[in-house]
Formats: structure tokens, sequence, C-alpha cells
């Protein structure tokens, strides 16, 4: 999926740094980074 530049973003859930799962629309209003590092198996 490509997403153009000022297209909302699909909801998605991730695991946070504790193991939460957070959903993007858990955030909805805040300022949201995703960093994605392959391979890199270093936590943010």
């Amino acid at each position: 999926m490509n997403l153009q530049i000022g297209q909302a973003a699909p909801n998605f859930s991730l695991p946070d740094h504790l193991g939460n799962r957070i959903s993007l629309s858990d955030l909805q209003g805040k300022n949201v980074l995703l960093a994605f590092f392959p391979l890199a198996w270093t936590p943010i």
C-alpha cells in the first residue's frame, strides 16, 4: 500500500518498548513518529 503526501495513514497496532499494544487510533490528535530499523535489533 502506498500513501500519498497528506493522505491519512490506515489504523494499525504495534507493541511499544514495554510490550503493550498501541494502535494508531489511540494516538489520534497527537504527533506520531514511527521509527523502523529492519534487522537493527535496537530498541527505541
